[in-house]
């Protein structure tokens, strides 16, 4: 599943409610930032994303700390700040409409694309 990231990266997902970086999604992150790493003039937008339960505004403050914890990663990384721009969805971009957790689970996501 790529959400909606550029075909050269993978999103990240979250857990419910947070917005720190599961373990399981560095390998993604790592895949990401070798990317970046491996064309310099290459910039990315991360766009924080939530799933439905929340409000609105709780919603796109959760999504801009979840695109500012990945983009945080990649600058300890090495990738300059300046080629990382970030934004929040909030709730207001679902891949998935059900009212279950896996619809829930997809939404809950961190996609990277080429600006």
């Amino acid at each position: 599943m790529y959400g909606r990231s550029s075909e050269q990266f993978f999103p990240i997902y979250f857990d419910f409610d947070q917005a720190t970086i599961r373990s399981d999604q560095f390998s993604t992150l790592e895949h990401n930032a070798d990317y970046l790493k491996n064309n310099p003039s290459a910039r990315v937008v991360i766009e924080g994303n939530c799933d439905e339960r929340g409000t609105n505004e709780y919603n796109l403050a959760l999504g801009e700390r979840r695109a500012l914890s990945a983009k945080s990663y990649l600058v300890e990384v090495g990738i300059a700040a300046d080629r990382i721009r970030t934004v929040s969805f909030g709730e207001e971009r679902p891949l998935f409409f059900g009212q279950d957790e896996f619809s829930w689970a997809q939404n809950r996501r961190d996609d990277f694309v080429l600006e």
